[in-house]
């Protein structure tokens, strides 16, 4: 089970001691997470993602090219097309990133929306609706996943912390949790928006 953790913002260089597989960055400007200056060096296993909400593409490539990303979050209302766009982009770098597609759920989802996103995009995450994109630091109801109708890895995210390690453990014992790729982290383990608690992140990427 790999591990995203995300809203990097004032000690990533004591979360990526911890060699997460993931730490995400966060490129909208109105969240408390809002990410500007350098990334520290991190180690080479480390993916560096970017998570954007409804950007200009033009603004995601800068981005990718600046920090050298090896992976976008598409948070907002990004259709089919944009994907498409945003990886016709892409493939003109001269490194590999991969397209993460956000889809947010509270207690019911139809699944027939992903299908347009099937070959535009490299994985899923599944996030908690509410009034953020992101960062609402409480989970939805796994179950609709017994719906899932794809084979395309996801992340599963949405207010995960340290007591919900009984419950990943459950579902992981489950048939939904096949193509279940990565755990994202990111509310549930902060001190203050963007300053992560290093000695529960530990506990739980160890437990994990």
């Amino acid at each position: 089970m790999k591990l995203k953790i995300c809203g990097m913002k004032l000690n990533t260089t004591e979360v990526a001691q911890l060699r997460p597989d993931y730490l995400g960055f966060i490129f909208w400007e109105p969240s408390s997470r809002f990410f500007e200056g350098e990334i520290p060096e991190l180690p080479h296993t480390i993916n560096k993602v970017g998570v954007f909400v409804d950007a200009e593409i033009d603004y995601i490539i800068n981005t990718v090219q600046k920090y050298q990303l090896q992976g976008l979050q598409l948070h907002g209302h990004e259709t089919p097309d944009y994907c498409t766009k945003i990886a016709a982009e892409l493939k003109k770098l001269n490194h590999k990133v991969d397209i993460i597609k956000v889809f947010s759920i509270k207690e019911e989802f139809d699944f027939d929306v992903l299908t347009p996103y099937e070959n535009v995009c490299d994985y899923y995450l599944f996030d908690t609706k509410g009034k953020l994109p992101g960062g609402n630091g409480y989970t939805f109801n796994w179950s609709v996943l017994k719906n899932y109708p794809s084979t395309k890895p996801f992340f599963l995210s949405g207010g995960i912390g340290l007591n919900n390690l009984d419950k990943i453990n459950e579902f992981m014992k489950t048939p939904e949790s096949k193509y279940c790729y990565a755990i994202d982290v990111n509310s549930s383990f902060e001190i203050e928006p963007g300053l992560k608690n290093i000695e529960e992140l530990q506990k739980f990427k160890e437990a994990l």
